[in-house]
């Protein structure tokens, strides 16, 4: 369609990248501009190039980029930052961005509220949503611009509001890089990809950590063979209703065997949860007989996410639970047994009846029979 009758469509859109996961700090790409995406981006880069849409010297100009907590010296270790303030309290932390690209770079500096997403992982809204909490909180440059292979180091500030509710506040701070390419159709498209880090600020006050377990399901599984045990899958919701940030180990027991809760990626081990987070976990305990009856419990153990915080840790929370374990297999092959058992008996029975009137029969004619005269 020519470009001057006013009727070609640009669409844009802006994919959120997820943010550097615990202990790791992940690095950002984006291509040049007029490269097309090529699938989806992986966390903390961009689509990688189309081979065909751009000559291999302008796909060598990928940009890299690392992002950290840092102090005014730059990265000081940390995973992430953590603040315990007031109402009305300000405090000043720094970010170090790092181009590990072959040209300078301007990033945008972007605030956000954070959340886990249902697989555990830190993310930030994206920028199309705009933050009503936490996010808000954050003040920092609009863009910095750093050289090939260079740092810089950017001080923001985190000021609470003096309305603000006691207990963990969540948030997060990215450079972005945004290209823009041509889609199917000719359409315009915009890729945003971020890299930060969480800022997680405690309002003090307070504070009143609490975990509740809600929703159990449960379904039986036979096993194939009606001489093996099945298993028995439990779902259900681990509930942050506290106003913490906690850590929270999840188990189940039944059958006379503990088995350690799963988040939906299919991983086990403790699950974040921030205040008012609902996480949809599974446990299958194995070898579990079917007796009709399938009793078993769900327990929570928290602690706070924060070290040194006793005071935020919630109490073990435990629900008990009755499962159906019917054992159809079993049944199925015990009403054989007996059918097979009755019909035998019957058959039996018939034969001593018969047996019985054919003794009786033969009885008959000798009794009727005249006595030899002498």
């Amino acid at each position: 369609m020519h470009p001057h009758t006013g009727r070609r469509r640009t669409a844009r859109f802006r994919a959120l990248i997820a943010l550097a996961v615990p202990l790791l700090v992940a690095a950002g790409s984006v291509p040049p501009a007029g490269a097309a995406p090529e699938g989806a981006a992986p966390p903390g880069s961009a689509p990688g190039a189309d081979p065909g849409a751009a000559p291999e010297d302008e796909r060598a100009a990928t940009v890299t980029w690392t992002v950290r907590p840092a102090d005014e010296q730059g990265p000081d270790g940390r995973s992430w930052v953590e603040l315990t303030l007031d109402p009305g309290e300000s405090a000043t932390e720094h970010v170090a961005v790092r181009n590990l690209g072959r040209t300078p770079a301007t990033f945008s500096i972007t605030t956000a509220d954070g959340y886990f997403t249902d697989t555990g992982r830190f993310n930030m809204l994206p920028s199309a949503r705009p933050s009503r909490e936490a996010g808000t909180w954050v003040e920092a440059p609009d863009t910095v611009t750093v050289e090939a292979g260079g740092s810089a180091v950017l001080p923001f500030t985190v000021t609470v509001p003096r309305n603000a509710t006691p207990g963990d506040h969540p948030a997060g701070i990215a450079a972005s890089l945004m290209s823009v390419s041509q889609g199917p159709g000719g359409a315009n498209i915009g890729i945003e990809s971020r890299v930060g880090f969480r800022v997680m600020t405690r309002v003090t006050g307070e504070l009143s950590p609490s975990v509740a377990v809600d929703n159990i399901h449960t379904s039986y599984a036979l096993s194939w063979n009606p001489f093996e045990p099945g298993s028995l899958d439990i779902t259900y919701d681990a509930v942050n209703d506290g106003n913490t940030h906690l850590t929270v180990d999840a188990g189940v027991e039944a059958a006379g065997r503990t088995e350690e809760s799963r988040s939906s990626n299919g991983r086990p081990g403790p699950a974040e949860l921030l205040p008012g987070d609902r996480r949809s976990l599974t446990t299958t305990v194995t070898k579990v007989w079917p007796l009709g009856i399938v009793t078993g419990r769900v327990t929570l153990v928290s602690a706070a996410s924060a070290e040194g915080d006793p005071a935020a840790t919630a109490r073990p929370v435990t629900r008990t639970f009755v499962a159906w374990a019917v054992p159809w297999p079993q049944l199925i092959i015990l009403a054989g047994v007996l059918l097979v058992l009755a019909g035998f008996w019957r058959g039996r029975r018939q034969r001593r009846r018969l047996e019985q009137k054919l003794a009786q029969a033969q009885a008959r004619p000798q009794e009727q029979a005249p006595a030899a005269s002498g």
